[in-house]
């Protein structure tokens, strides 16, 4: 299993092994012990599923607040994404620095993101499907959008705003700044 590991270790992006033959390929796409193994401590309760019909299509950044903030366990089952992760710890050495990744059905890499942090995801291709995993349930008082056109982020999309997909929600996301008075 190929493994990168970020934030200080906090964030892993890993590619689990496939066993192929002439029908096609088999691959164990979790499991609970060889998470553990590698340092991950996590629980899921809650599968989710995202389907994005178009290119350009962007969801976040979102998270949710304690008592029920959630990890996640992030996999694309058809097209591909840039993942974008923003650390949300005030301890942490990374705190606002975010990253971006690419998973794909082609490169087969999963992301695991643990609590404190804040994700979301940019389309690359049409008809893109999302599998993930939650740590706790899902609860819509608690849930929050960060955006990702607050300055202090700087993140930098590979698309025009003008060529983005976007909900009114994720449009209308909170500062950081807002984040902070919360």
């Amino acid at each position: 299993m190929e493994i990168d590991y970020h934030f200080n270790n906090s964030v892993l992006v890993f590619k689990p092994e496939k066993f192929f033959d002439e029908r096609g390929f088999f691959a164990e796409t979790y499991n609970l012990k060889k998470l553990k193994n590698l340092g991950v401590q996590t629980k899921f309760v809650q599968d989710n599923y995202s389907f994005s019909k178009s290119k350009n299509v962007f969801r976040g950044l979102h998270f949710q607040s304690t008592p029920h903030a959630q990890a996640k366990l992030i996999r694309v089952l058809s097209g591909s994404i840039l993942d974008i992760v923003v650390d949300l710890r005030q301890e942490s050495d990374s705190y606002l620095s975010h990253r971006m990744f690419t998973l794909s059905k082609k490169n087969f890499k999963q992301i695991y993101i643990p609590t404190g942090f804040a994700h979301g995801f940019l389309t690359l291709s049409s008809n893109t499907e999302i599998l993930y995993k939650t740590s706790d349930y899902y609860y819509p008082d608690l849930e929050k959008t960060l955006s990702w056109e607050d300055k202090s982020l700087n993140i930098k999309l590979p698309v025009q705003k003008t060529d983005l997909i976007i909900s009114e929600k994720d449009r209308n996301a909170m500062s950081i700044s807002q984040l902070i008075k919360d």
